[in-house]
């Protein structure tokens, strides 16, 4: 199904995971016919992810498979945007108590932040996806913050797909902090526009020759919008075809799975 009649030029993809590539451990059909056709084409693209916990060697591991080979660049996901947003306003790396997995943890680094696990001293709190979180780990993070620690969330998604259905996301963390402290987080990954201006960045294509593809309206199509780029929602992640109408920013084209876009997308790149 579509939801906007204009033929665009497209040269360039931003793909989200979760929900539009795989869902848990499960790829979704289409996806090796996506990447063969944007090689065969030519055409740019990269990975944007607001989940925090990938790291480049995870992604290409699950892709390998596929017969799809990555370059680092073409993976950006909310940690390296949490990286970015430090690296700019600090001319210091700080002390930085972090709740998340090893993606996070590793683009932190990178980025000069001494990682601790406890309040005392920390001038930075991190939060992002933690399957292994614990009771332990908010109580210091919420010390933290009512500290007077900035507090940053590397994105708001509520939910976080697996093949069993929906599990709680980051968003949930996130939740619990602000009612425990009172403080809401700054966001740096989707709807904010830092992912999707990164990615065009590495492609070096200008906004309106992007196609975002994602599951997500608040998300995903709202940062794709925000980012004067073009958007497709796809119906095999978070977003359900009864959440569309009255949507605050509804996408250019919506499509029931990824080779539904297939059948149109040839059409549209150069």
């Amino acid at each position: 199904m579509t939801s906007a009649p204009a033929t665009p030029t497209i040269r360039g993809l931003i793909l989200d995971l979760d929900g539009v590539l795989w869902r848990g451990q499960q790829i979704l059909p289409g996806v090796t016919e996506l990447f063969a056709l944007l090689e065969a084409r030519g055409v740019r693209y990269s990975l944007a992810s607001n989940n925090a916990t990938l790291t480049f060697d995870s992604v290409q591991e699950r892709l390998a498979p596929l017969g799809v080979r990555l370059r680092p660049e073409s993976l950006v996901t909310s940690a390296d945007a949490a990286a970015g947003y430090i690296r700019r306003r600090y001319p210091r790396p700080p002390t930085t108590l972090v709740i998340g997995e090893a993606g996070l943890r590793q683009a932190l680094a990178a980025a000069g932040c001494t990682l601790v696990d406890g309040a005392d001293g920390a001038a930075v709190v991190v939060v992002g996806m933690d399957r292994q979180l614990s009771w332990a780990k908010i109580v210091e993070a919420g010390l933290a913050i009512g500290n007077g620690a900035v507090f940053l969330g590397t994105n708001p998604d509520r939910t976080f797909p697996t093949e069993r259905g929906l599990g709680p996301g980051n968003g949930a963390i996130l939740a619990a902090l602000q009612a425990a402290t009172g403080r809401a987080p700054i966001i740096v990954g989707k709807p904010e526009p830092h992912l999707f201006i990164e990615a065009m960045t590495r492609m070096a294509i200008p906004p309106g020759e992007i196609l975002v593809v994602g599951d997500r309206l608040e998300t995903d199509i709202a940062g794709g919008s925000r980012a004067g780029m073009r958007t497709a929602l796809l119906l095999t992640g978070a977003t359900r075809a009864a959440d569309l109408p009255g949507a605050a920013t509804p996408p250019d084209w919506t499509f029931e799975d990824l080779p539904a876009l297939l059948a149109r997308l040839p059409a549209w790149l150069p």
